[in-house]
């Protein structure tokens, strides 16, 4: 039984979501400068004196994300030894911890140096691969204990590959939309569906940015239903792997309101945390999904 690593495992998890939207909320309210250029310190300070509301936000992610740290290195050590009979426990577990200890070095260099937008955003699509690491770590932990063992599915090939297109797409969705934010387009495009009143607009510089993005985000949907349709037809008797298509379909859905939300709304704080959100549960549900398809 695996009962504590378990715990710790749904810990970890939430404590990672956490630290993802901790991110989001440094980046929508301008605050990752807020500690000037010192790191890990604050303003040269182990506790900043008189910080102001962004200081707050950027030194309480810096703290909240070295703790996680610490939590996912624990993680990954505990699933080597207790789950290392599985497939994929050693990979995850490398995986977890190269991609928290990455994400902090990015975040880190940003501070202290400065850093592109492009590699900003490219932080953002760490900490996702960060969490879903630790996710199915966690998920490792409940099907060792299950009656059955790990879950497998019986699928073509064909349907293997895309779905492992369907999650390589919606990365690189993520990433434009992590562009759109770190290079502040989200308010290039007044409206939705439409953007400035128009169903193309001219393509050019932030514009095109957030034009993208929109772009890519509605094919994503797209996608991801076309892999419930085939899913639906053809392996409807594979339950687990229809399960992941339909709440993909479900948490993509809602992340396109999201975003719809986000622009209507003027990009409230709330909405757009939410957005961050949504994207990075998908992200994980994917992940799982992929997991359990590429398992002979």
């Amino acid at each position: 039984m695996n009962k504590g690593l378990k715990v710790f495992g749904v810990f970890a998890s939430f404590g990672m979501l956490i630290v993802l939207i901790q991110g989001a909320l440094v980046t929508q309210t301008g605050s990752g400068d807020a500690c000037g250029t010192s790191w890990p310190l604050c303003y040269d300070q182990v506790i900043p004196q008189t910080p102001t509301i962004q200081t707050l936000i950027e030194y309480t992610h810096r703290l909240v994300s070295g703790i996680m740290g610490l939590v996912v290195i624990i993680l990954a050590v505990w699933a080597w030894f207790k789950l290392g009979h599985l497939r994929e426990t050693k990979f995850l577990s490398i995986l977890a911890v190269f991609a928290i200890v990455f994400q902090g070095l990015l975040g880190a260099a940003a501070v202290v140096w400065g850093q592109s937008d492009a590699v900003m955003a490219l932080h953002f699509g760490f900490s996702l691969i960060s969490l879903a690491s630790v996710v199915l770590l966690s998920l490792l932990a409940f099907e060792a204990d299950h009656a059955n063992g790990p879950v497998t599915v019986n699928l073509s090939n064909r349907m293997r590959y895309y779905i492992y297109f369907v999650i390589t797409y919606m990365y690189i969705v993520v990433y434009t939309g992590a562009f759109v934010k770190h290079t502040g387009a989200s308010s290039a495009c007044r409206g939705w569906p439409l953007c400035n009143g128009q169903l193309i607009p001219e393509l050019q510089g932030r514009v095109a940015i957030q034009f993208g993005h929109r772009v890519a985000a509605g094919l994503l949907f797209i996608v991801i239903l076309i892999m419930l349709v085939q899913l639906l037809k053809r392996y409807r008797s594979e339950k687990v792997i229809v399960w992941v298509a339909v709440i993909s379909l479900i948490l993509v859905s809602i992340q396109v309101a999201s975003g719809a939300i986000v622009l209507m709304t003027g990009f409230t704080l709330w909405a757009t945390l939410f957005h961050a959100l949504f994207i990075s549960i998908l992200f994980a549900v994917l992940s799982y999904g992929v997991m359990i398809v590429s398992r002979k």
